[in-house]
């Protein structure tokens, strides 16, 4: 299990906390020093039930500046692979591949689904 994160976010905080609390230690990468491989996320754009364009940190410095809003519209896949391998601040985080599924961004519901580990209801 990889999971890719950025240490100063908030959300990704969550979910290494939402992973310690279900006993999971996964390999994991900061998003800022290893970007992931153009490989691993052809692979894993596959296997996510979210399109290319959920994939981008949308509310991020890299994304604003880069004028991505308007580039996404016409952009091949293989182009948006390359973009998102070349600067892990465009990616949507955090991001789990169990090796079956992939996760982009926190929803617990459906990371606890995908971990086996079903809903609590109040539970932080």
């Amino acid at each position: 299990m990889k999971y890719w994160f950025h240490p100063r976010c908030g959300t990704c905080k969550k979910a290494a906390a939402l992973l310690k609390e279900l006993g999971i230690t996964p390999e994991s990468f900061d998003l800022t020093l290893a970007p992931i491989p153009a490989s691993a996320l052809n692979d894993m754009m596959q296997r996510a039930a979210v399109s290319e364009r959920k994939w981008f940190n949308t509310s991020g410095q890299s994304y604003r500046e880069g004028g991505w809003s308007d580039r996404l519209t016409t952009m091949t896949r293989d182009e948006v692979i390359a973009a998102l391998a070349a600067d892990g601040m465009l990616v949507k985080r955090p991001v789990l591949d169990t090796g079956t599924v992939v996760l982009v961004g926190l929803n617990e519901d459906a990371w606890r689904a995908a971990l086996g580990a079903g809903s609590e209801k109040g539970h932080a």
